[in-house]
């Protein structure tokens, strides 16, 4: 009886550490709820194909900077209402997963957001978040859920100061704190001791056959400090070629680009190149 006790105690308190940690309203909730049912039953046994038609659900949802950027400490954010790049990529592949698993669930869906989120998908802290996107990708890459491709299809290693967030301190409220500073500083320091690989720009059309519908694409730049400044996902369209399914700051809304990705890159001026990561 006592252990039995016991252990409900724990999971009770278990549950109410875990609500402190996440911020969702009711309305966001419910967004959740609804996206599950809308895409049960989408799961085709091609994990890609599933990425590109949960994607596609979100088509025209409204473009939103900084959702994560919430109150005085770091919480698991739920929010499908308002995307930005990386919050898109990140709930399109956490749903994905959940078709996978079978498990429609609201609290498979939490956990697996966490998992995608953090660092070894713990949170603990705004540090753990995975804020450069490189290091997005190689963590994800850690954890089993994707695969670097990159070097595969024609890549090639760079090098990089990455150092954005530390330099420009000031564009981020949570590095006010000293001990935050200093861990956003260790990341960078371990970002700058690996090799980023690269797609460069001119080299994507001819390698662009070897991008699969559902590849993760990181959007590679020249701006100091930064590794990628933006991220979508590959989906094959009509006239054969690849296009970026994305949360578009140019629309202000989830898109398909216009032009297929080699040809969309190169409007863009900072652009180096891609990286191209695929979920296992």
């Amino acid at each position: 009886m006592l252990r039995r006790f016991i252990t409900v105690l724990l999971i009770f308190i278990g549950q109410i550490l875990l609500s402190q940690q996440i911020t969702c309203s009711p309305k966001d909730k419910a967004a959740v709820e609804n996206k599950l049912t809308e895409i049960d039953g989408m799961y085709q046994g091609n994990f890609g194909v599933t990425m590109v038609s949960v994607g596609k659900t979100f088509m025209k949802t409204p473009y939103v900077a900084k959702t994560l950027e919430i109150g005085d400490t770091e919480t698991l954010v739920v929010n499908l209402q308002g995307l930005d790049c990386t919050t898109f990529v990140e709930n399109v592949l956490d749903l994905s997963k959940l078709l996978r698993e079978n498990d429609l669930s609201f609290d498979a869906f939490i956990k697996n957001l966490e998992v995608i989120r953090y660092k070894d998908g713990k949170l603990d802290g705004y540090t753990s978040r995975l804020h450069y996107f490189s290091e997005w990708i190689a963590n994800n890459a850690e954890k089993g859920l994707l695969k670097d491709i990159t070097g595969e299809i024609g890549g090639t290693e760079i090098t990089k100061d990455i150092d954005f967030m530390s330099t420009h301190r000031d564009l981020y409220p949570f590095l006010s704190d000293d001990a935050n500073f200093s861990k956003i500083k260790a990341s960078e320091n371990y970002l700058n001791n690996q090799a980023i690989c690269v797609l460069a720009q001119d080299k994507i059309a001819e390698n662009e056959h070897l991008i699969q519908p559902g590849d993760i694409i990181a959007l590679a730049t020249s701006i100091n400090g930064l590794d990628v400044t933006h991220t979508g996902i590959a989906t094959r369209e009509k006239d054969g070629r690849i296009h970026l399914l994305h949360a578009s700051t140019g629309s202000m809304e989830v898109e398909i680009s216009k032009k297929p990705l080699a040809e969309y890159l190169k409007g863009i001026k900072s652009n180096t190149g891609i990286m191209v990561a695929r979920p296992l």
